[in-house]
C-alpha cells in the first residue's frame, strides 16, 4: 500500500503483514482513526499502558494492557502493541 491511496471510513481491515508494509504517510492516512497502540510507561512511579492513536497522539491511560485494549475496542479501535 504504498502507493498513497486515499483512506476512508469504509476502508477495509488489513491483515497484520500489510499493517507492517504501510508506509509513514499511509499508516497515518489510515491508522489515525481506526488504530490505537499501547506500550508500558511509567505513570507517577507505577507501572501503567499509555494509549497513542496511530499518528502519536496521546489519548489515554491504563493500569493494565488487558484494561487498555478493552478500552480502545469500546471506542471503535483496534489495539496494537509498540514495544
Amino acid at each position: 500500500m504504498n502507493d498513497h491511496d486515499e483512506f476512508d471510513d469504509e476502508a477495509p481491515d488489513l491483515t497484520a503483514a500489510q499493517l507492517r508494509a504501510l508506509s509513514p504517510l499511509d499508516w497515518a492516512r489510515y491508522g489515525a482513526q481506526r488504530i490505537a497502540y499501547v506500550r508500558p510507561v511509567l505513570l507517577d512511579g507505577q507501572p501503567a499502558v499509555a494509549i497513542h492513536a496511530a499518528d502519536g497522539t496521546p489519548i489515554g491511560a491504563a493500569p493494565t494492557m488487558d484494561l487498555a485494549a478493552a478500552a480502545i475496542r469500546q471506542h471503535g479501535m483496534g489495539p496494537a502493541l509498540v514495544h
